[in-house]
């Protein structure tokens, strides 16, 4: 269930990615001198509300109700200032609050009137601060990041890098991210040992165990302007995980009829490849595709390619219809309900890790007016995004998006 709501969430942040700016603060004289008064550059507000249906829910070992609905928020502010040595600071905070209900999830303690995890709200503040140099294009930052929900916490800090070419054609980025989890481990009802709690912060039944879940990832990407027309980047993005990665309130079934917990191994290496070209057409049409290949050492693998066509309508209005396929080769510790052998060390019945395959199909418009948005100078643009995932195990998703830029 985390793990979909959690790409949502990434799904509707790169909106606010895709289209973010930064804007130069005035020339004070004609010595260049730079105002070193810290100044709003931008405001993002972005929503989405997201549902989904289907009936192959981990929570009670693959089958059961999937329905999830989320409705995620954030915000961020970012500020600049120059420095002594004529350097752009930018300090970007960020703040994300998603709210979701799962009748899956509600599925853990199905003799309650409610479960610890069927609704809940997650929180997650960030702050970024980041030097550039606005002749060289060159940049280094860091992040720190804080994320809470009702069964884990996590701290995070990162550190970004970027270096231009002279000629302005080539541009090479590196990030580097730490996330240090604490989980509580929750368990079905049935499997709880005696004294053991629920998780819940609102019931108070007994003491639950806590485990570490560490993630270290790394992006490198190289981008290059192959003509007028051509743009391509390449991205690499290896990470290990270590700790708890199993969900414990997820159960299987065997084939001698027992039931027991996910048990998943203790690390997990991931790296995935991808390739990104963006065509400029004409005037009115850009052509953008993306590939990516996924590996890991529990035997997944995908492939991933999508197709985007921006159509600019007007100089201020554009359309942006965009279709992805993902084709998946599952783990090898996954097995369907009731189908897993009884004498294996490892298991799983989530569908997220079995073989499958999806579409995700949909569109976007955005409005960016040279004299604001309804009229409002500093109201910069507004984008709204929908798009429908159709995914082969039954699963169906809907998600609606809308993004305000002020400036």
């Amino acid at each position: 269930m985390r793990k979909i709501y959690l790409c949502v969430a990434a799904l509707y942040l790169g909106i606010v990615a895709a289209h973010a700016q930064t804007k130069t603060l005035p020339v004070k004289d004609s010595s260049n001198y730079q105002a070193r008064k810290l100044k709003i550059d931008e405001i993002n507000i972005v929503s989405a509300y997201y549902h989904q249906d289907g009936n192959n829910s981990a929570v009670t070992g693959g089958i059961g109700t999937e329905k999830l609905t989320d409705f995620a928020n954030t915000f961020d502010l970012q500020l600049s200032k120059y420095g002594v040595g004529g350097n752009k600071h930018t300090f970007t905070f960020e703040l994300g609050v998603d709210h979701y209900t799962s009748a899956s999830s509600d599925k853990i303690d199905p003799y309650s009137v409610s479960s610890a995890s069927r609704q809940d709200t997650r929180v997650y503040p960030s702050l970024n601060w980041t030097v550039s140099n606005d002749k060289t294009g060159n940049a280094f930052g860091l992040t720190g990041s804080y994320s809470h929900e009702f069964d884990y916490q996590s701290f995070g800090g990162g550190i970004n890098l970027t270096r231009v070419s002279k000629d302005k054609n080539t541009q090479f980025d590196f990030k580097g991210q730490v996330f240090l989890d604490t989980w509580k481990v929750i368990l079905p009802v049935e499997l709880r040992p005696p004294g053991y709690g629920s998780g819940s912060d609102r019931d108070g039944r007994g003491n639950v165990d806590h485990s570490p879940r560490n993630s270290f990832s790394t992006s490198f990407s190289i981008s290059q302007v192959l003509s007028t027309r051509l743009q391509a980047l390449f991205i690499i993005e290896p990470s290990y995980q270590h700790g708890l990665l199993a969900t414990k309130y997820q159960r299987d079934y065997f084939t001698d009829g027992s039931e027991r917990v996910e048990n998943l191994p203790g690390s997990r290496y991931k790296l995935p490849i991808a390739v990104r070209f963006n065509y400029f057409l004409d005037d009115h049409f850009v052509i953008r595709t993306f590939y990516r290949y996924y590996m890991d050492n529990w035997g997944i693998r995908a492939h991933t390619a999508e197709l985007e066509i921006p159509i600019k309508l007007t100089s201020f209005v554009s359309v942006s219809p965009y279709y992805r396929y993902n084709n998946q080769q599952g783990t090898r510790y996954f097995a369907p309900y009731g189908q897993h052998d009884p004498t294996a060390v490892y298991y799983t019945s989530d569908y997220d890790l079995s073989t499958l395959h999806s579409n995700f199909v949909g569109a976007n418009i955005r409005l960016s007016p040279p004299t604001g948005v309804f009229g409002w100078q500093h109201f910069n643009s507004l984008e709204i995004r929908a798009g429908h995932y159709m995914r082969s195990t039954g699963l169906n998703s809907n998600i609606v998006t809308l993004a305000m830029k002020f400036k």
